[in-house]
């Protein structure tokens, strides 16, 4: 990975923590590292367990930020959602995952937010 994709992405990472603290999430863990990979934010939603991946895209050449979470990304993020639950010792709480896409194809990013964007695979 690039010098300037890395930047992008913690660019993105950051406005999307702003967006999210902004819409009430508590963030309580970024980047939290698994043996699958990394868990871009976990944070909590009214009494709700939330496992965030952000997307950032500098344009849609090669498709957009949803689009990136395809449903091998979504598999593996589910494994580490269960890494994470199963480390912290956390049982029996509601959980959701969320995706918040960051689209710097405009003047201003442009940064949506899927509420429960997929259900555990």
């Amino acid at each position: 990975m690039t010098f300037a994709r890395q930047k992008l992405g913690k660019i993105g990472e950051d406005l999307a923590v702003g967006e999210l603290e902004r819409r009430g999430y508590a963030i309580t863990a970024r980047r939290y590292r698994t043996p699958c990979g990394e868990i871009d934010i976990v944070a909590e939603c009214a009494g709700v367990l939330v496992f965030v991946e952000v997307k950032a895209r500098a344009d849609a050449e090669f498709g957009t930020a949803a689009e990136a979470v395809t449903r091998w990304k979504q598999r593996r993020l589910t494994r580490m959602a269960h890494d994470y639950l199963t480390r912290e010792r956390i049982l029996d709480r509601p959980c959701r995952f969320d995706v918040v896409t960051v689209m710097f194809d405009r003047p201003e990013p442009a940064i949506e937010v899927y509420v429960n964007a997929f259900d555990a695979c």
